[in-house]
């Protein structure tokens, strides 16, 4: 019998987990971590918090760029995946059909009506990449829509619908792909008169900045699309499965119906990865327009009887304990109280989205105090604020957030659907005391926001 123990594994050498990444895994990570004093030690987790060694706990206002939907360690979904370890299933032989994957789609096709089947992967980017080879294949074209400042992925396929160049640089020759501005038909309608577009990716709420496509954009864009045969494609990898107040974001609009849709995220529970590509009869059928073409595209670790567990398990969870309405109904809450303070503080000058998807924008200020410190933080790096409120939020009152992209000013709240009133009131109550440091003209916070100057100007 094996002498492997992770119990005694982790409590020998868990704290060498800084020293260990830095050594064997991506170096920048520990490094950027440190410098902006995010090197904590979290010893435990569940719901929407974090323990650490003496105790402290720490709101959890970013669920894992969106996975923890549910926050962590929800006993179902737990007991799930022990009751399916536990059954020591037959799974992946890859010549049969076993049932899990089968319920899954079923339940996830109840939430899309106008959908029919089902390709499970094992992540975002993979329910992106089957989108674009589905979407080229049943089309017949090579080009691929998708709008400025989108975020779909890393792959080579889905990078080429990122509208980040900082992703971008270096990894050329991508797929054949335009850019259209979010919002913008008369550029969807010049693009498609090429007649070479297979279809247009949209996530409906980006996740960069958190900007919502205008009213009525989706329903033209599919009917602009549809005219041409060009399909739809709704990204709902971070904004699926409830957390915009709906179970999909694009069904806030009346006539949406995508032909395809990918999610994954919050499905996997936060423990097992999964994506999942809902499309079309027609689109799946022509894909797989043969035997000889059973396997043409397919994933080694797709459907397997973890993930598809997990999956069954958040939805039952979500039914049962009404997770989107709760979501809307906190989302709301939230949103109203930050929007309250913005006649407060004169750098406070936005805050939007949908649910518990939210972006609190920063902006520059009138008085003249202020506005020379902005001015000095803009000239370094444009981004530098948000990532000053950021910093103190966790140093000083133990809550974690994210700026939401490179040289935004924008904080992205995407916290775990499962928050209440008692977390909107410590987030609210903490944002409020930084807002009153940032004010106030001194302190601990532009110190740390003239350290940030003159590591952005050392890096250049």
């Amino acid at each position: 019998m094996t002498g492997f123990d992770l119990t005694r594994l982790l409590a020998e050498r868990g704290g060498e987990r800084y020293e260990l990444h830095t050594r064997h895994l991506n170096h920048q990570l520990p490094r950027m971590l440190h410098t902006i004093g995010f090197d904590k030690v979290y010893e435990r987790a569940e719901g929407a918090y974090f323990w650490d060694a003496e105790g402290q706990d720490y709101l959890d206002m970013l669920a894992g760029f969106g996975v923890m939907g549910l926050g962590r360690h929800h006993p179902v979904v737990r007991r799930a995946l022990h009751d399916v370890l536990d059954a020591q299933l037959a799974d992946l032989t890859r010549f049969d059909c076993q049932p899990l994957p089968g319920l899954l789609a079923e339940k996830l096709l109840g939430h899309a009506p106008h959908l029919d089947r089902v390709f499970f992967g094992n992540s975002g980017t993979e329910a992106v990449e089957t989108a674009l080879k589905f979407a080229r294949y049943a089309t017949g074209k090579p080009r691929i829509l998708y709008c400025t400042h989108a975020f779909h992925g890393l792959t080579t396929g889905a990078l080429s619908v990122n509208g980040e160049d900082g992703f971008r640089d270096g990894f050329a020759p991508l797929l054949p792909d335009t850019a259209v501005p979010l919002g913008d038909l008369d550029a969807l309608a010049r693009e498609l008169t090429k007649g070479d577009v297979a279809a247009l990716i949209v996530e409906p709420i980006q996740g960069k900045g958190v900007h919502e496509a205008p009213p009525g954009y989706l329903r033209a864009a599919q009917d602009l699309l549809h005219r041409h045969k060009a399909l739809l494609i709704a990204d709902e990898v971070q904004t699926g499965l409830g957390r915009t107040g709906d179970f999909f974001a694009y069904q806030h609009e009346d006539g949406v119906a995508p032909d395809l849709v990918c999610v994954a995220k919050a499905l996997s529970g936060g423990y097992v990865p999964v994506g999942a590509t809902l499309g079309k009869d027609w689109i799946f059928k022509k894909v797989y327009s043969s035997m000889d073409r059973v396997l043409v595209h397919s994933a080694s670790f797709g459907s397997n009887a973890q993930a598809m567990a997990a999956g069954l398990a958040v939805l039952a969870v979500m039914e049962d304990e009404q997770t989107v309405a709760h979501a809307r109904h906190t989302g709301d809450l939230l949103r109203g109280r930050l929007a309250e303070l913005i006649p407060e503080y004169e750098l406070l000058h936005d805050v939007r989205g949908r649910g518990l998807m939210i972006g609190i924008e920063f902006g520059r200020p009138t008085s003249l105090g202020l506005r020379s410190r902005w001015t000095m933080l803009q000239a370094a790096r444009k981004g530098l604020f948000a990532q000053m409120v950021v910093v103190p939020l966790l140093q000083r009152h133990r809550i974690l957030t994210q700026v939401s992209g490179d040289h935004l000013e924008v904080i992205k709240l995407i916290p775990p659907l499962i928050i209440g009133e008692r977390e909107v009131d410590r987030f609210v109550d903490a944002f409020t005391a930084v807002m009153d440091d940032a004010h106030g003209g001194g302190g601990l916070m532009w110190d740390f926001g003239r350290t940030l100057v003159k590591q952005a100007v050392a890096h250049r």
